[in-house]
């Protein structure tokens, strides 16, 4: 089952006088070469969201992933260990991961199960 890493960062490092500070550009140049022996790939990569309930700080990275392993594997892996200080010591933010759902998903059957057998039909 397909898995992301949700990233939200925000409080850069404000930009050197040539424009991005040169460490997150290091960073952003080699991240790739990590996530593809993990099968990882970009779906949104530091795009600005518009919020349209609640509150966002920051902007949005996602990756999609084979399954959760490959997830974990990748973020744990020596080589992206490595540049993960490139990053953090010039940007604020929260990764997670999580798991999607399976293809034919439906949501009715979560409520159903949440609903519990005791509930019966809904509307009865």
């Amino acid at each position: 089952m397909t898995a992301y890493a949700l990233g939200s960062f925000r409080d850069i490092v404000p930009h050197t006088a040539g424009g991005t500070h040169r460490d997150i550009l290091e960073y952003i140049e080699r991240i790739q070469a990590t996530l593809d022996p993990f099968g990882g790939r970009f779906l949104v990569h530091g795009a600005e969201v518009e919020v349209v309930e609640g509150t966002w700080p920051g902007n949005m990275v996602l990756i999609a992933f084979p399954s959760l392993p490959e997830a974990r594997a990748w973020y744990a892996s020596r080589a992206y260990q490595a540049l993960i200080p490139l990053r953090t010591e010039h940007v604020e933010g929260v990764i997670v991961f999580v798991d999607g759902v399976v293809p034919d998903y439906d949501p009715s059957t979560l409520a159903a199960k949440l609903r519990g057998p005791e509930a019966g039909t809904p509307g009865a």
